[in-house]
């Protein structure tokens, strides 16, 4: 398989904060062969995250921690004025299988302008990968709820997994986003808002090791942001635009 086209450049946005442990054994599985580069951006990490990347010799930027959606957005900033037409998301804690990066650069080829990735696919797998059991439920209850109002057919809406083409970024903006985790739900509504094809594959993810997930507290602000979100979106939809959509 060869990137999506000959002359795309591919730019992979390793997301880092904290992850001096993890970001060795991540980069060695990246299938660096479908990239042009691969970029560390760093969430203002008090570990000696940037040092591990400067002897992996990957071209690494910091900057003040902002958070997840804050982190990314810079990075995806960054990439642009690279030159990136597409751009893949990898989580620095190596939590997200990178193996399948290959399969979703071509769904990018085939027209889709955001690709998801999707633990949900086959329902078994995410507890035959140890996820607990309360984010089980909590995943499955949410992307039910999130599949009727965004009308859209996807089996996750909660990933940390995202290849973003340059025409999808273009057409949503990030000016209103969250620099929070709740960024992940607002960019799939922004999507669907606008129209705009999205697509998902599968992807396992490892929770037998250790990882910088998402704390009890933070996941219970992420609900509750989450039932805004969809009321800002059906508020939108009928012309009372608020939020993210208010520029729409």
């Amino acid at each position: 398989m060869k990137k999506p086209e000959q002359s795309a450049k591919v730019i992979g946005i390793i997301l880092a904060y904290n992850c001096a442990n993890f970001l060795k054994d991540i980069y060695s599985r990246i299938p660096k062969q479908y990239f042009d580069t691969i970029i560390v951006v760093d969430d203002g990490s008090t570990d000696n995250t940037l040092q591990i990347a400067k002897k992996l010799n990957i071209l690494s930027f910091s900057h003040a921690h902002l958070g997840y959606g804050g982190n990314i957005k810079y990075g995806l900033q960054k990439a642009l004025q690279m030159g990136a037409d597409y751009m893949v998301e990898i989580h620095g804690d190596g939590q997200y299988d990178p193996s399948v990066i290959p399969f979703g650069l071509s769904k990018i080829k085939e027209g889709c302008s955001l690709c998801l990735g999707s633990r949900f696919v086959n329902l078994k797998q995410p507890l035959e990968d140890n996820m607990p059991i309360g984010r089980y439920i909590g995943n499955i209850s949410l992307s039910f709820l999130y599949r009727i109002v965004l009308r859209v057919n996807l089996t996750e809406f909660h990933t940390g997994f995202h290849i973003y083409s340059k025409e999808f970024i273009l057409a949503v903006g990030f000016g209103n986003t969250s620099n929070g985790h709740i960024y992940s739900l607002e960019i799939i509504a922004q999507a669907c808002f606008k129209k705009l094809p999205l697509c998902e594959i599968p992807i396992r993810c490892d929770y037998r090791a250790p990882h910088t997930s998402i704390s009890i507290k933070k996941s219970i602000v992420y609900i509750v942001q989450s039932f805004i979100l969809l009321a800002l979106y059906l508020a939108a939809k009928i012309g009372l635009k608020y939020g993210i959509f208010k520029h729409y």
